[in-house]
């Protein structure tokens, strides 16, 4: 009975980190690429008081033993990268990848991060950088003078200034890709950075090797399933209140076995 106090309470404190994982999710439900989580369980030890296959009798075995769970535990919120839905914006500095891929972003400390999301801006100087400042990686510099700024599917990027006939290349984006894109540890501000269980990352030109192409004018909303997100919330907190209701019998039946007289 007391064992039953603890299971319960195990799984509680699952269904607290489930919900706080569907709330992430729900409140990023309109982040530019936002990838959603999904918390992962695993069943706890559990303690034998009948193995099974032990011997019973001469030439006789126990086909069934007796095995008691002791609850739950989180093992991983796994990030799910699959595509989200694209909107058009014109932007001619909003970019999406159609397919596998990441953005390297160079942040202030000389690092590498990487990101999914490519709502661009410039700078003073035309480097082509986030919303946060972070330069893009390669650098990309667009002319002041830049009439037009095209970014082609395989990454190059043009511009035609005033006095030329034809655009001019000023750069081209590369993209990276990961083994285990799950395994990216997440920085926050759209960022992920790599980690030994994502493996290194590998780099190449889009539309080549696996990697997504570029389109330009377009950004990928966030992957969010608003309706799946809130019947997971409804069965989560079903299952809050029935291992809550589990404690208050094993409460109820502690109470009656104290209020037994000799």
């Amino acid at each position: 009975m007391i064992r039953s106090l603890w299971t319960a309470a195990s799984g509680m404190s699952a269904q607290q980190l489930n919900l706080d994982s569907i709330a992430n999710n729900i409140a990023n439900v309109n982040t530019t690429s936002f990838k959603k989580g999904r918390a992962d369980f695993q069943d706890l030890l559990y303690q034998t008081l009948r193995a099974p296959g032990a011997s019973a009798s001469a030439g006789q075995e126990i086909p069934v033993g007796i095995e008691v769970g002791l609850g739950t535990r989180p093992v991983s919120i796994y990030k799910i990268f699959s595509q989200g839905d694209f909107k058009q914006t014109s932007n001619p500095l909003d970019l999406v990848i159609e397919g596998e891929g990441f953005f390297a972003i160079t942040l202030p400390n000389g690092d590498t991060a990487y990101t999914r999301a490519g709502d661009f801006k410039k700078d003073a100087s035309g480097q082509v950088i986030t919303g946060d400042g972070y330069a893009l990686d390669p650098a990309i510099t667009i002319p002041s003078d830049a009439l037009t700024v095209t970014f082609g599917t395989d990454g190059t990027v043009s511009v035609t200034q005033a006095g030329q006939a034809e655009a001019s290349e000023v750069g081209t984006i590369q993209l990276a890709n990961f083994v285990n894109p799950a395994g990216l540890k997440s920085l926050g501000r759209n960022l992920y950075g790599e980690t030994a269980a994502s493996g290194p990352a590998t780099t190449g030109t889009p539309g080549q090797s696996g990697l997504g192409t570029i389109a330009q004018g377009f950004l990928e909303m966030s992957n969010v399933d608003l309706v799946e997100e809130m019947v997971s919330m409804i069965v989560g907190q079903r299952a809050y209140e029935a291992n809550s209701k589990v404690i208050k019998t094993s409460d109820d039946m502690l109470q009656q076995v104290n209020g037994l007289r000799p």
